[in-house]
């Protein structure tokens, strides 16, 4: 059986020191440009929508923009379902 986070291990971030992804102000660019070429970055993020993890960089959004869209979606029940529904759509055309 596959664990829900076994896309963990497969992160740009996975050899990032953790540091670098626990930052404030202008730094959170540099946090999220690790972000960008990231293949799980999807799964990622979901993880901290989901979880609703308030801390550090997730799939390429700082706390302030998961919040934002916590906000603006409250309706959504699992961000995972939402979120790879929507790359398989992207995918397709």
């Amino acid at each position: 059986m596959i664990a829900e986070t076994d896309w963990a291990v497969r992160g740009t971030c996975r050899t990032a020191d953790p540091d670098e992804l626990f930052v404030e102000g202008v730094a959170q660019n540099q946090a999220k440009a690790i972000c960008s070429e990231c293949e799980v970055r999807t799964e990622c993020l979901a993880h901290a929508l989901d979880n609703r993890i308030e801390h550090g960089i997730w799939g390429g959004m700082t706390e302030r923009e998961r919040r934002s869209l916590l906000r603006r979606r409250p309706a959504v029940a699992s961000w995972r379902d939402l979120l790879e529904a929507a790359r398989a759509e992207y995918r397709a055309s």
